[in-house]
């Protein structure tokens, strides 16, 4: 059985590691985790990995954040993979750096890559792991905050961040989007800037 994991982000050098391409790092830990090697692909970096039986292809979109759809349009219908096996991992405003939530559907909430893939695959139904990245910003700092860098209490907390993510993701690859929402949303541990 085969996945479509997509992390989102932007390429280029300006935007590694910044709060919005948090998708590209999460997608990275999890390559890095079963010995993923990345390779050039059409439209962007793909690496397959293996998971209990399962093949994960996870795929780093470089089109740019506002043309994603383009790039998940094109490696499901190259895979033959099922819209509901695939995995869109995204920056979330509206949760707290150390939240991540899993949902099988759901508006974009002005993100722009989820609007691309919305209005390419003609649908909002499709899974997506939301990763918070907060809303530490003044009004009007929206952009300026989201292709920042995080700050150096975050970034303590970053790197477990990006492994619960990856291990929510094995999770919903092994038991499904239902069951694997209620085990990770049901979850309210939290990391926050200062604990280990």
């Amino acid at each position: 059985m085969k996945y479509l994991i997509v992390g989102l982000g932007n390429i280029g050098d300006e935007y590694a590691h910044t709060r919005h391409n948090i998708g590209f790092d999460v997608v990275d830990e999890l390559s890095a985790s079963l010995e993923g090697q990345w390779k050039n692909g059409t439209l962007g970096s793909v690496a397959e990995v293996k998971y209990k039986s399962r093949i994960l292809l996870l795929l780093k979109p470089n089109t740019y954040m506002n043309l994603s759809g383009k790039a998940v349009k094109y490696w499901l219908q190259k895979e033959k993979i099922p819209v509901e096996r695939l995995l869109v991992i995204v920056d979330e405003l509206q949760l707290d750096l150390g939240t991540i939530r899993l949902r099988g559907k759901g508006a974009d909430g002005g993100h722009n890559g989820l609007r691309d893939i919305q209005v390419q695959l003609n649908t909002a139904s499709y899974p997506r792991l939301r990763i918070g990245i907060g809303r530490n910003f003044h009004p009007g700092g929206q952009v300026n905050y989201v292709l920042g860098h995080w700050s150096e209490e975050e970034s303590k907390i970053v790197p477990e961040v990006l492994k619960n993510a990856a291990e929510g993701i094995k999770t919903f690859a092994a038991i499904g989007l239902k069951r694997a929402m209620d085990e990770i949303n049901a979850s309210t541990a939290q990391i926050k800037p200062g604990e280990k």
